[in-house]
């Protein structure tokens, strides 16, 4: 299974952010939307990535306030990234190496979409029960001998 899988059944609605973006805005926006990240963008390319954990770690350092933050000044300006060719074997990999909860998509440099830990997590489970139905289905069907041709000597 790939990350297109993923992108094919969650659609092609992105959520933005820009740098110079004040964070409190970025966080209203989040919240109305019910999203856990904002992709960053400047100038039609990605720049950083924006998630809750980035806006604790500020409001933390921050005595509890956003105050006049901006966007640039907590995101991650390195997120991981992966293609839509890339395997969700691999993709789970590396989300787990770097705690990462939320991966944008590229191709040639081009935004394609935002996967998350849950739809890769979702897309696994998916396809274990997939491939146990069909290992059921295949011990279902598992020819029979006869019982007398058994036990015949041979």
């Amino acid at each position: 299974m790939k990350v297109s899988d993923i992108l094919v059944v969650k659609g092609g609605t992105l959520f933005t952010a820009e740098p110079d973006q004040l964070l409190s805005e970025a966080v209203r926006a989040m919240a109305e939307r019910d999203i856990g990240s904002l992709v960053v963008m400047q100038h039609g390319e990605l720049v950083g990535m924006l998630t809750f954990r980035e806006v604790m770690q500020a409001i933390v350092g921050n005595d509890g306030s956003l105050g006049a933050s901006t966007v640039r000044s907590v995101m991650d300006d390195a997120p991981l990234t992966c293609t839509p060719e890339t395997e969700i074997d691999e993709v789970r990999r590396m989300m787990l190496g770097r705690h990462a909860r939320y991966m944008p998509v590229i191709t040639q440099r081009m935004l394609m979409g935002v996967i998350s830990f849950y739809d890769v997590a979702k897309a696994v489970v998916e396809g274990q029960d997939f491939e146990n139905r069909m290992l059921k289905a295949y011990i279902r069907d598992w020819p029979v001998e006869d019982e007398q041709a058994a036990q015949r000597p041979q």
